[in-house]
């Protein structure tokens, strides 16, 4: 699986995630029909995985949370016991909180 950025293609989505919620960095990735917005603020990092097409498989989740604990969090800042994940059918939430 390939993550590719595309934060440049959803100007409006990160502008209103910056404004309206503790977000300091908002991100946006793809993987084909996978979409992935990683937020990071000051208290916690969020990882919102969904696909509009299909339920997203668990490898798919496992490779996501490994690819963002390697590549943009800061792992000896975080709660690893206290990372949180919320599956809906086409909707994962993964809350890392900082501590």
């Amino acid at each position: 699986m390939k993550l590719i950025n595309t934060t440049n293609s959803h100007a409006r989505l990160v502008q209103s995630q910056l404004e309206s919620t503790d977000a300091t960095l908002v991100e946006t990735f793809s993987a084909g029909n996978t979409d992935v917005v990683f937020t990071q603020a000051p208290l916690h990092y969020e990882i919102l995985i969904s696909n509009k097409h299909r339920a997203i498989r668990e490898q798919e989740v496992d490779k996501i949370r490994e690819f963002f604990l390697k590549r943009k969090i800061d792992t000896a800042h975080i709660d690893q016991a206290g990372i949180r994940t919320i599956y809906s059918s086409n909707l994962i939430e993964i809350s890392i909180p900082i501590v």
